[in-house]
């Protein structure tokens, strides 16, 4: 039995994504149009694919079989039609990359909107998470971390200059509580805690200043959590607690007076940014593009 290929596509994206909408928008096609494909194959294989209700949809046993097996066989299909693109030295192709909301939003946000620009044809997906993968065997392109994070074996690109990290805090708030002078004092306070994939709590470092390469680790205390960035900026405008973050997510609001940058002298800065992925990538039209436009110029 032959399947179409179009239709075993679909059936990867509807599985990758868990939702017949999500899946159409990404290939330009209508919800009713996927479903029907999907049925079309179960009705061939007379095996079910998918588990649906009226609000999910997920693998079934069987579908995730056919799911793992047929995901690397059509990434090594479009790797291999990217690759020809050396020929006729063009830049198009998909490109999968896992970073954090940081890097993609703030550090490097504009690099990546002047690419698009740049290379219209190049089907670009962001996946911003704040675990620790393999970027081979989750079968992304390339990998965004900080520099100390970057897996040995792979080639790394300097993306970002330091890291530079801040406390902040609104005037509200140190008004009503006080202004810790030591980051020993945080624990009277109320800090804004960044949730990890693992649902562990980001611990706050600081470099002591009468001791310097001397780290600090803080495990703050809070009542309010989230896995973003933005989401805890706001609680903290909003006089709700203290938050430690890198220093370019705050910068207007601290220009604005909107919050007040703390504990200055024990600020920390981490190496910045590195794209990394398989050397077998370096000669590809498609990366050596993405490298120019992200790489870090002085």
């Amino acid at each position: 039995m032959k399947e179409n290929l179009n239709d075993l596509r679909a059936f990867l994206v509807v599985a990758r994504t868990g939702s017949f909408t999500k899946a159409g928008a990404q290939m330009g096609v209508s919800q009713s149009a996927l479903s029907h494909s999907i049925r079309g194959i179960e009705e061939r294989l007379n095996i079910k694919l998918f588990h649906r209700t009226t609000r999910s949809i997920s693998t079934t046993e069987a579908g995730e079989q056919l799911y793992q097996r047929l995901s690397p066989l059509f990434d090594d299909i479009d790797n291999e039609l990217n690759e020809l693109s050396e020929f006729r030295n063009a830049v198009t192709g998909t490109l999968r990359i896992n970073g954090n909301e940081h890097a993609f939003y703030y550090a490097l946000g504009d690099k990546f909107v002047r690419f698009s620009q740049k290379y219209p044809e190049v089907n670009l997906e962001l996946v911003a998470e704040n675990r620790f993968i393999d970027i081979v065997a989750e079968r992304f392109d390339a990998g965004i971390r900080l520099g100390s994070d970057v897996a040995k074996d792979m080639i790394a690109v300097r993306l970002t200059d330091k890291l530079p990290m801040c406390c902040v805090a609104s005037p509200e708030y140190l008004a009503n509580y006080g202004t810790p002078k030591t980051p020993y004092d945080l624990t009277e306070h109320q800090c804004l805690l960044h949730r990890l994939s693992n649902g562990g709590v980001m611990n706050w470092e600081f470099i002591d200043p009468k001791s310097k390469g001397r780290i600090l680790k803080v495990q703050p205390q809070g009542t309010i959590s989230a896995n973003g960035g933005r989401v805890l900026e706001n609680y903290a405008r909003s006089g709700l607690g203290i938050l430690w973050c890198p220093l370019d997510m705050v910068e207007e609001d601290i220009r604005s007076g909107k919050l007040i940058r703390i504990l200055q002298q024990w600020d920390m800065d981490y190496d910045g940014y590195h794209l990394y992925y398989p050397n077998r990538r370096q000669n590809s039209p498609l990366f050596k593009a993405l490298v120019e436009e992200l790489r870090l110029v002085k």
